[in-house]
Parts: C-alpha cells; sequence; structure tokens
C-alpha cells in the first residue's frame, strides 16, 4: 500500500483560496446572519477548512440597516463593555447601536461567535459592513450568495 495516502493535508497560508462574497442582510434576523457569516469568515463551508489557519472568506455585507430583530430585542437586550476604569461598566442596547452603525452592531454580533484569540481578531477584519446597496469592493469581483441556502 502507498503509505502517502494516508496523509492529512493541512492548509496553510499559502495554499487557502479565499473569495469574496457578498450578502444581503435585507430582512435577516440578526443571530441568524451573523452565525452564518461567521462560519463564512472562518472557512468552515470549505472542504480544506483547517482550526489555526484563516481560510474563510471576505464577507461584504450589504444593507445591514435593513437587519431585523423579533420580540422586543430592540430594546430589553443589553449588551455590557467595561472602560476599565472603575465603575466603567456601560450598556448598550441593539437600537443605540444601530443609530451609532450598524456596523457597530453587526460587529459585535460576528465577534462573539468567533474565536477568543488573535485568528478571532484577524478575521474580523476580513468583515466589511455597509448600509444601502453600494460598496466599495468592486475591483475584487465579489460574487453574491443567497445566506438563506446554507445551513
Amino acid at each position: 500500500m502507498d503509505t502517502l495516502s494516508y496523509k492529512t493535508i493541512s492548509a496553510n497560508k499559502a495554499t487557502v483560496n479565499k473569495e469574496w462574497v457578498v450578502v444581503d442582510a435585507t430582512d435577516q434576523h440578526l443571530g441568524r446572519l451573523a452565525s452564518k457569516v461567521a462560519k463564512l469568515l472562518r472557512g468552515k463551508y470549505k472542504p480544506n477548512f483547517t482550526p489555526h489557519v484563516d481560510c474563510g472568506d471576505n464577507v461584504i455585507i450589504i444593507n445591514a440597516d435593513k437587519v431585523v430583530l423579533t420580540g422586543n430585542k430592540w430594546t430589553d437586550r443589553v449588551y455590557l463593555s467595561h472602560t476599565g476604569y472603575p465603575g466603567g461598566q456601560r450598556e448598550n442596547t441593539p437600537a443605540t447601536l444601530m443609530k451609532k452603525g450598524s456596523d457597530r452592531l453587526l460587529n459585535k454580533v460576528v465577534k462573539g461567535m468567533l474565536p477568543k484569540n488573535r485568528l478571532g481578531a484577524k478575521l474580523l477584519g476580513n468583515l466589511y459592513v455597509y448600509d444601502g446597496t453600494g460598496h466599495k469592493h468592486e475591483a475584487q469581483q465579489p460574487k453574491l450568495i443567497d445566506i438563506n441556502t446554507l445551513k
């Protein structure tokens, strides 16, 4: 038998095939959209997924201001952050984050679904969020994907 056929092939920075994809967030539920985008950023939909390598795609989210939350989550859900100073705990709701910019809300939600290490910080750099349909990444020729077809 040929023993070379039993070797596991692990992706590295040189062999990774990164693509640019566009996701339309119109009428998408925030958590479901964010979990699928996190899997795209991580590269989990690719057959050569390697846990310790950035093998995911660059994701462009358009129409981020049209994302949907059900029930009273716009005002009742609370995101906590801390400034680092005594008494510096701050509260934010999705509505206040959306007023500051929809990219803040989506970045916060997707960041929570990525690894909490240097790789996760690098993967979050591959996410681009825009209100409306326009974006500045036409030169990369991104392909539009339907997020509802992904599991």
